[in-house]
């Protein structure tokens, strides 16, 4: 522990007899330092909180889907520092007059995409924080970026949809031209070919339609010639006219009889069979009356009355037959425009070629346009809907601060910092010096260093000439200490009132 103390004091010694040396170290050290700390340029953050919010009075759609508000915010933090609105803060900042060229503008576009950061607090709120020289610049950087983004957002959405309906309203002229050729071209084929065949489609599916249609006036022909020979039938079984005398009239039992010969042949001709119950049940009735009818005196001559059940098969008769005209001059129709058809295909048989390239060119083409009609009316709609409501709001919920102190460089601490260095530099030089020109302050160095005894020692005389020239040179050098911390005071007082000017 002794042997420290020793080390100490001697180090200590040493140190102060280069007092001088450790002095002009630690001017130097701190002169150089604060030149330095002084030319660091001052660096003022303004901040700013703004929040974003999309909205959209249209429902979304498959080609408009709605966007995510992260993704919404992530566009517009992008958007925010693109270099063309970087380009407009310089020209309408104190900015536009550091420059005299493009390259000018260049570098400071380059220097603000470094110095402006835009940091997301939460989904569509985020902060805006801007770097510049002077807190006068950083709070205008910020403002114009504010009033640049919002003007943006007024006029952005709607000339774009402006420019959009006018090539929508160009391609649709094109696709209406082309879709009246297809039409012209269309109806030109249907006139030369297809004519009055039936159904729609390629000469495949009308010649096939053309078929079917042949083939059920077919099954309709046969049933109208069946109907028309069971109508003969049932006349041939029936008599013209009833028993009874010349102006004379059938008494109640003919008259029933009469009534239900007519119903049975209403079911019959309803297509009822012998087995029907109702069949079944008139013919009873019918029985019962005849036997009445028989025994029912009868008025007048000998002539007899029309049988009206023999009228009524004479009319569906008649009905049957006009049916079987119809359906056989329709036949006739139909299979000569099928052999009309078949003959023109014989004759050109790139005809159903020709027909299914002029449908397809037509149907893409129709389709085509209708989809960019549609495009066309959504976008017009949703610049009208952008036109009384703006599609994304943009609320400044703290507006651009003006800061008082610095972000960087902190000045105190780093004049605090160089004037420690200084002094420990000067310390630090004379230790070295001290180590590499050792002297002996005691004589137990002295003996350690020779391995000799040291009979004694002679301490040192000072004369009053010596001692008064060594109390001015401890005034001197407590003057040049003292000057060092002054001139510590005197930079922070001066970086206090540059602060101050600057706020």
């Amino acid at each position: 522990m002794g042997g420290i103390y020793d080390e100490m004091r001697l180090a200590l010694h040493a140190i102060w007899t280069r007092r001088w040396l450790a002095l002009g170290v630690a001017w130097g050290v701190c002169l150089v330092g604060w030149l330095v700390v002084s030319q660091i340029p001052s660096r003022y953050d303004s901040h700013a909180r703004v929040m974003v919010q999309m909205q959209s009075v249209l429902p979304a759609s498959v080609d408009n889907p709605a966007p995510s508000q992260q993704n919404s915010v992530d566009t517009i933090r992008q958007t925010l520092v693109s270099a063309v609105n970087l380009e407009k803060v310089v020209r309408g900042t104190d900015l536009a007059n550091t420059v005299a060229s493009d390259r000018d503008v260049a570098d400071r576009v380059a220097s603000l995409a470094q110095n402006i950061k835009v940091t997301a607090q939460q989904d569509n709120l985020f902060e805006i924080t801007t770097t510049a020289s002077s807190p006068k610049l950083a709070r205008t950087i910020t403002q114009k970026l504010i009033d640049i983004f919002i003007e943006q957002n007024l006029a952005g959405d709607r000339s774009s949809n402006g420019q959009s309906l006018a090539f929508l309203d160009k391609q649709l002229a094109q696709l209406q031209d082309k879709l009246q050729d297809a039409e012209t071209k269309r109806a030109d084929f249907q006139n030369r070919y297809l004519g009055s065949m039936p159904g729609t489609g390629s000469v495949a599916d009308r010649i096939g339609a053309a078929r079917t249609q042949m083939a059920q006036i077919d099954a309709d022909l046969g049933a109208a010639q069946s109907g028309v020979a069971a109508v003969a039938g049932q006349m041939a079984g029936v008599a013209p006219t009833l028993p009874g005398t010349a102006g004379g009239a059938a008494g109640p039992a003919r008259a029933r009889v009469i009534a239900i010969q007519g119903q049975l042949a209403d079911a019959r001709a309803r297509g009822y069979t012998d087995a029907h119950p109702d069949v079944i049940a008139l013919k009873s009735q019918l029985a019962a009356a005849t036997a009445a009818a028989r025994g029912e005196p009868v008025s007048g001559g000998a002539a007899g009355t029309p049988n009206p059940f023999y009228q009524s098969l004479q009319s569906m008769q008649a009905e049957k037959q006009s049916q079987v005209a119809a359906l056989r001059i329709r036949k006739s129709q139909l299979q000569s425009d099928l052999d009309q058809l078949n003959s023109k295909l014989a004759g050109d048989p790139q005809v159903a070629a020709e027909q299914g390239d002029i449908d397809r060119q037509y149907q893409v083409t129709k389709d085509a346009y209708a989809q960019l009609l549609a495009q066309r009316q959504q976008i017009a709609l949703r610049g009208q809907a952008q036109s009384q409501t703006d599609q994304v709001k943009f609320s400044v919920i703290d507006p651009p601060t003006t800061p008082h102190t610095p972000t960087a460089p902190n000045r105190m601490l780093l004049l605090s910092g160089v004037l420690v260095a200084g002094i420990a530099g000067g310390i630090g030089a004379a230790f070295a010096l001290g180590q590499l020109r050792q002297t002996f302050a005691t004589t137990t160095r002295l003996e350690r260093a020779t391995g000799m005894p040291v009979i004694g020692a002679i301490g040192e005389v000072v004369t009053r000439a010596q001692s008064e020239k060594r109390a001015r040179g401890m005034k001197m050098f407590a003057g040049g200490l003292a000057a060092l911390g002054a001139a510590y005071v005197l930079l922070l007082g001066v970086e206090v009132l540059q602060r101050g000017m600057a706020a």
